[in-house]
């Protein structure tokens, strides 16, 4: 591992136009949403993205100050779930082996990944104030010397060629443009090595755009993709999927149980309707850097 790897350069351009320092203001200004904050205390993973699987749907019955707290519970171990399909899909890492978090938010999968294999994890992060959490989460855990957080862009890293055997992107991939994302990662992966990304997309094969990912582009900020765009921008680059796997199923749960929370925020009704019409995906995309 290089100096250049470890240490931020503070002349490199991280944020580089109006757009990303829209982001980055957004991000650094979600310092109280109990949506994320409350599901990280039970355990101290703390996530910023969404949930996969079933939740149990007994506790809906239970008084209301009973039901909220384990609401919580349910949707934090939901969101656990996520982040575990991404570590199993890295499955045969090493403690030597080296994973990008691209858009690491407040570390949670980066130390999953880590508690797993033993891992190095840099994460690359534009917003300050979660690199402040995160990287005060890794001293925390004493992780600090091998799970580490940058202020990097994830489209222009800075990270030496070939350098890591992963990368991944839970939910970050709406928030920049996919060939030039892919080409960096395609620059900084060994041969041979594995990407894995968890997105929600417009699902094209039904529609190019709908009025709730529309919805959901203006609630997060966010640049939502087409699905078909994911892979075209792979197929440029010498990233090959070797697995895709419709989660979209599996998604709706998370957001059914999350409009019974006092903590909900408004958007859950657009992506449940938009999943059931089958309007926008839930994808797993699994590739290898040819090698």
């Amino acid at each position: 591992m290089t100096t250049q790897d470890i240490v931020d350069s503070p002349s490199r351009t991280v944020i580089r136009d109006a757009y990303e320092e829209q982001l980055a203001a957004y991000w650094n200004t979600k310092q109280n949403d109990p949506v994320n904050l409350l599901l990280g205390e039970i355990d101290g993973l703390y996530h910023h993205h969404y949930g996969i699987g079933d939740y149990d749907p007994a506790i809906l019955g239970l008084a209301p100050e009973q039901r909220e707290e384990a609401i919580i519970r349910e949707m934090h171990r939901l969101e656990n779930a996520q982040a575990e399909v991404i570590v199993q899909s890295l499955a045969g890492l090493g403690p030597q082996d080296r994973v990008l978090d691209a858009g690491s938010g407040r570390g949670g999968t980066s130390f999953q990944l880590h508690d797993r294999f033993g891992c190095y994890v840099d994460g690359a992060n534009i917003s300050q104030y979660h690199l402040e959490f995160s990287r005060r989460a890794a001293r925390e855990r004493g992780y600090q010397d091998k799970v580490r957080f940058h202020f990097r862009n994830m489209v222009d890293t800075g990270f030496t060629a070939g350098s890591f055997q992963g990368v991944i992107t839970n939910e970050t991939t709406m928030y920049v443009e996919l060939p030039e994302l892919f080409g960096e990662f395609a620059r900084i992966l060994e041969p041979g090595g594995r990407y894995v990304c968890i997105t929600w997309c417009r699902n094209d094969l039904v529609a190019d755009t709908c009025p709730q990912s529309e919805e959901i582009d203006r609630h997060y900020i966010s640049r939502m993709h087409r699905r078909s765009s994911y892979f075209t921008a792979m197929a440029g680059t010498g990233l090959v999927p070797i697995s895709v796997v419709d989660l979209t199923s599996e998604a709706i749960p998370y957001w059914e149980l999350r409009t019974h929370s006092r903590h909900r925020t408004g958007i859950e009704d657009a992506f449940i309707d938009a999943y059931r019409r089958r309007q926008m995906n839930f994808l797993l995309i699994v590739a290898e850097k040819k090698g």
